[in-house]
C-alpha cells in the first residue's frame, strides 16, 4: 500500500471516530436508509421476474487463458441448456466467464455489480435489462441468495470465501433450504476442506455432517449434474 493510500485509510478512520451532532447523524443515516431501501426495491423488482437461476462465484482476477475461466464458461453454458439462468457479480474474471457462457447459449445472464476501488467493472456479456449496480455488499448478497437455486463456487479470494461461507451458514442455520453448493476445483479447495475436517470438526466448531452441505467436483458435467439431481424432484422458486 502506498503512502497516499495509507493517508486515505487513516483519514477514513479519523472520520469514523469524529464527533458529530445529532442533526448530522440523523441526516446522514436517513439518506443511507433510503439508499439501502432503493437498492432492495430495484433488486427485488428486477430479479423476481428472472426465473430459476444459479449463482457462479469466483475471482475477478482470473484471466481468460486460465483453465478455470474456461470451466466456468462451460458450466454456465450447460446450466442454460438445462433450463437455468446465470447470476454473477457482474465483473471480470470468473464472473465474466459465467456471463459469457450464459450469453453464448442465449440464456438469462444477470450481473450484480458493485463499485470497488479496483477490479470491478461490468463485463459485456450481461443482459442489458439485468445489469444492476450496488453500493452495499449486504444488499447484493441478499439478492444472490434470494434468487439463486444453487451456488457454483469457483476458485477465488476473500470475496469468494465470503460468498461461499455466507451460503453455507444460511443453509446450516436453516435460514434457507438446503440448496446445492458446488465447489469446483479439487486441487484448489482440498486444502481448505482438509483444514475444516482436521481443525474445525476436531475443535467441535462444526459437525462432521456440515461437510456434506457442499459437493466438490472438477468438471462442468459433474457440477451441473449436482444441480440437476437436486432439482429433479423440486419446483423452483425464490429461496425466502
Amino acid at each position: 500500500m502506498t503512502e497516499n493510500n495509507w493517508k486515505e485509510e487513516e483519514e477514513k478512520i479519523k472520520q469514523a471516530f469524529g464527533d458529530k451532532t445529532w442533526a448530522q447523524i440523523k441526516s446522514e443515516e436517513s439518506w443511507r436508509i433510503f439508499k439501502i431501501m432503493s437498492e432492495f426495491v430495484e433488486g427485488i423488482d428486477k430479479l423476481s421476474k428472472i426465473g430459476p437461476c444459479v449463482s457462479i462465484f469466483g475471482s475477478a482476477r482470473t484471466s481468460p487463458e486460465s483453465p478455470y475461466y474456461k470451466i466456468a464458461e462451460e458450466i454456465a453454458a450447460k446450466l442454460v441448456r438445462h433450463g437455468y439462468g446465470v447470476i454473477t457479480g457482474g465483473g471480470p474474471g470468473i464472473m465474466e466467464a459465467g456471463n459469457k457462457g450464459a450469453a453464448s447459449e442465449r440464456g438469462r445472464s444477470v450481473g450484480l455489480n458493485i463499485e470497488l476501488p479496483f477490479e470491478q467493472t461490468p463485463n459485456p456479456y450481461i443482459d442489458s435489462d439485468k445489469n444492476m449496480n450496488f453500493d452495499f455488499f449486504f444488499v447484493r448478497k441478499v439478492m444472490f441468495v434470494k434468487y439463486s437455486q444453487g451456488f457454483i463456487i469457483m476458485p477465488g479470494g476473500l470475496g469468494t470465501l465470503d460468498e461461499m461461507f455466507e451460503s453455507l451458514t444460511l443453509i446450516q442455520t436453516h435460514k434457507i433450504g438446503r440448496f446445492p453448493v458446488v465447489l469446483v476445483g479439487k486441487d484448489y479447495w482440498s486444502g481448505l476442506i482438509d483444514w475444516m475436517k482436521k481443525t474445525m470438526v476436531a475443535a467441535g466448531n462444526i459437525h462432521e455432517e456440515d461437510l456434506e452441505l457442499f459437493a466438490l467436483v472438477d468438471t462442468p458435467t459433474e457440477a451441473v449434474r449436482v444441480i440437476d439431481e437436486f432439482y429433479a424432484k423440486y419446483l423452483l422458486k425464490p429461496n425466502f
